[in-house]
C-alpha cells in the first residue's frame, strides 16, 4: 500500500507563477517531516516515486494547505548559525494531510497485526515444539520398557530351560530308581529262591546223618555272591548240613535259575536302554529349542540394530538437510542484507542530488525575486523566510543523517530477521510436522510388534505352565503307585513269613521234603507274578514314552 501521492507542479515554474502574487510572503514552505520519511523508508523503500514525492512535497513544493507566516528575522540569502530547533518546534509546523495521516494510521495499525500473529505463530511453534519433545521423549521410555521387556523374555528362557533340564534331571533320575527297584525285586526273588527262610528263625534238624557226603562248592557260591553284590550270611554249624544237603538237591536248577536270572538281567538292561535313548532324545530336543531360541535372540537384536541404525542414519540426513538449508537462509539473508545495503544507498544518493537541485533551482528563484521585488511588492510588507525555512536551506547536518541512516539500518535488520525468523519457522514446522508423523508410525508399528509378542510369549507361557502341571501330576501319581507297590509288597512279605511261621508251627519232622517242595511251588508262583507284573510295568513304560514324546 503506497501513501497517497498529491499533484506537485515543477518547482520552478511554481515560484515563477507566485512572484506576481502580492499574497506570496505570507506563504511558507512546510517543513520535512523526518518521522514520516523514516517510516517510509523502513516499510516501502523500494516505491521510488512515492519517496520522491514525499520529499518534493516535504523539502520545496508549496501547497494548497500552507499557511502564511511573517517574519523580518531573517534575510533570504543568509544561513542560520544556530543548530537543529527541538522535535516539538518541528511538530508544531508540519500540517499533514488527513489522507496521509489515514495512510500511517493504517499502516501502523497493519505492523501491530503482523506482530500480533508473529507473537502467535511463535506460541504456536513453541507449543508444537514442546509435543514434539514430549512426544520425543515418551518414544525413549518406550524404547527402554521394550529393552526391559526383551531382557525379562531372554531372562524367562533362560529359566524355562533350567527347569527343563531340571525336570530332564528328575526324569532320569526316576527311570533309574525305577530300573534299581526291578533289579532290587529280582535280587530279592533269587535271593528268596536260593537262601529260603531266614535261618536266624528257622533251624532244621535232621535225625540221622545223611548217606551221602556233599562238599559245598565256593567258587561258585563267590561268584554268585559277587555278580549279585550279596552280603556274606554267617551260619550256624547246625544249618550248614542241611544247607549242603539242600544244595545237592538244587545243583539240577541251578542252570535254570542262571538262564532265568540272564533274561531279567537282559529285560534290566534293554529298561535301561530304552531310558537312555528316551534321556538322549530329549536332552537333543531341548539342546535344538535351545539354539533355535538363541538363534531367534540373535535375530531380533540384529533387526533391533538395523532399525536403530536406520533411525540414526535418517536423523544424520534429516540434519545435514537442516544444516545445508540453514546455510543457503544465511547465505540468502547476507546476499539480501548487502542488495538492501547497496539499493539504500543508491536512493540516497539520488536524494541527496534531487536535494541539490532543488536547492538550486531555490536560489535561483529567489535571485529573480530579488530583482522583481521593487516592481511586484508592496512597501513593508517584504517576504523573508521561517526560522524552519531557513533551517531547510541550511545545509544538512551530519549528525543527523547519520542517526536516520542508523535508524533506517536497525528497521530494515529488524524487517529482514522478522521475515528470516518467519522462513526459519516455517521449514522448522513442516520439518518437525514430517518428523512427527514419522515418529507416530514407527511408534505404531512398534506397539503392534509388542504385542504380537506379548500374546505370543503369553500363549507359550500358558503351554509350559500346562506342561509342567501335567508332569508333576503325572510324577505324583507315579510316586504314589511307587508306594502302594511298595506297601503291597511288604504286607505280601508279611503275610508269606506269618504263613511260614504257621507251617513251621503246625509240621512235624518228616514234613521237611514237603515244605521244601511248597516252598518251590510258592516261589515259582512268585516268579510267576513278578514276571506278569515286569511285562505290565514295561507297558506302562512304553505307554510313557509314547505319551511323552507325542
Amino acid at each position: 500500500m503506497n501513501p497517497p501521492l498529491r499533484a506537485v507542479a515543477h518547482p520552478a515554474a511554481s515560484w515563477q507563477n507566485n512572484t506576481l502574487r502580492s499574497s506570496f510572503p505570507r506563504r511558507r514552505r512546510r517543513g520535512v517531516n523526518f518521522r514520516v520519511l523514516k517510516r517510509l523508508l523502513a516499510t516501502n523503500f523500494t516505491t521510488s516515486a512515492a519517496t520522491e514525492e514525499l520529499v518534493l512535497s516535504g523539502m520545496g513544493s508549496p501547497t494548497k494547505d500552507a499557511t502564511p507566516h511573517r517574519t523580518n528575522t531573517h534575510t533570504p540569502g543568509r544561513e542560520p548559525d544556530s543548530p537543529l530547533p527541538p522535535i516539538h518546534e518541528r511538530l508544531g509546523y508540519l500540517r499533514p494531510s488527513r489522507e496521509l495521516l489515514e495512510y500511517y494510521r493504517k499502516k501502523i495499525a497493519q505492523f501491530d497485526g503482523e506482530h500480533e500473529e508473529l507473537l502467535q505463530m511463535l506460541e504456536k511453534y513453541r507449543g508444537i515444539t514442546d509435543d514434539q519433545h514430549k512426544l520425543q521423549w515418551e518414544v525413549r521410555q518406550r524404547e527402554g520398557e521394550i529393552a526391559e521387556l526383551q531382557n525379562a523374555l531372554s531372562d524367562m528362557q533362560v529359566y524355562l530351560f533350567q527347569e527343563r533340564e531340571q525336570s530332564l534331571r528328575l526324569y532320569a533320575e526316576n527311570d533309574r530308581l525305577k530300573i534299581r527297584e526291578l533289579e532290587d525285586r529280582k535280587k530279592i526273588q533269587h535271593l528268596l529262591a536260593l537262601v529260603g527262610p531266614d535261618t536266624g528263625e528257622i533251624t532244621y534238624f535232621h535225625r540221622e546223618p545223611p548217606h551221602k557226603v556233599t562238599v559245598s562248592q565256593r567258587n561258585t557260591e563267590s561268584t554268585l555272591d559277587d555278580n549279585l553284590n550279596l552280603r556274606p550270611t554267617k551260619l550256624k554249624p547246625a544249618a550248614t548240613r542241611k544247607e549242603s544237603g539242600r544244595r545237592t538237591k538244587s545243583a539240577d536248577g541251578v542252570n535254570g535259575e542262571s538262564l532265568e536270572q540272564y533274561k531279567s538281567d537282559n529285560q534290566t538292561l534293554l529298561l535301561q536302554v530304552e531310558a537312555l535313548q528316551a534321556q538322549m532324545e530329549e536332552q537333543t530336543r531341548l539342546a535344538k529349542e535351545q539354539v533355535e531360541s538363541l538363534l531367534e535372540d540373535r535375530r531380533i537384536k540384529t533387526e533391533e540394530a538395523q532399525a536403530q541404525q536406520r533411525r540414526d542414519q535418517e536423523r544424520i540426513t534429516a540434519l545435514n538437510d537442516k544444516l545445508q538449508r540453514t546455510q543457503n537462509l544465511l547465505y540468502g539473508s547476507t546476499k539480501d542484507f548487502l542488495q538492501l545495503k547497496f539499493e539504500t544507498r543508491a536512493h540516497e544518493k539520488k536524494w541527496m542530488a534531487e536535494k541539490d537541485r532543488l536547492l538550486r533551482e531555490l536560489d535561483s528563484c529567489h535571485n529573480r525575486l530579488r530583482k522583481a521585488g521593487p516592481a511586484g511588492t508592496e512597501p513593508g510588507r517584504t517576504w523573508q523566510p521561517s526560522s524552519s525555512t531557513a533551517l531547510l536551506l541550511s545545509k544538512p547536518q551530519p549528525e543527523f543523517q547519520q542517526t536516520n541512516k542508523e535508524e533506517l539500518k536497525a528497521l530494515q535488520e529488524d524487517l529482514k530477521q522478522a521475515h528470516r525468523l518467519a522462513e526459519m519457522y516455517r521449514e522448522q514446522c513442516i520439518t518437525l510436522e514430517t518428523e512427527l508423523s514419522q515418529i507416530r508410525e514407527e511408534g505404531d508399528v512398534g506397539r503392534e510388534i509388542f504385542k504380537e509378542r506379548s500374546d505370543k510369549m503369553a500363549k507359550r507361557l500358558q503351554l509350559m505352565t500346562q506342561r509342567y502341571e501335567a508332569l508333576e501330576k503325572r510324577r505324583a501319581m507315579e510316586v504314589e503307585g511307587f508306594k502302594t507297590d511298595l506297601k503291597q509288597l511288604r504286607q505280601k512279605f508279611k503275610d508269606v513269613e506269618k504263613q511260614l511261621i504257621k507251617a513251621t508251627l503246625n509240621i512235624g519232622p518228616n514234613q521237611d521234603l514237603a515244605i521244601l517242595h511248597e516252598v518251590r511251588q510258592t516261589n515259582a508262583r512268585t516268579k510267576k507274578v513278578q514276571g506278569e507284573l515286569m511285562t505290565l510295568k514295561a507297558k506302562i513304560y512304553g505307554l510313557e514314552n509314547e505319551l511323552r514324546f507325542s
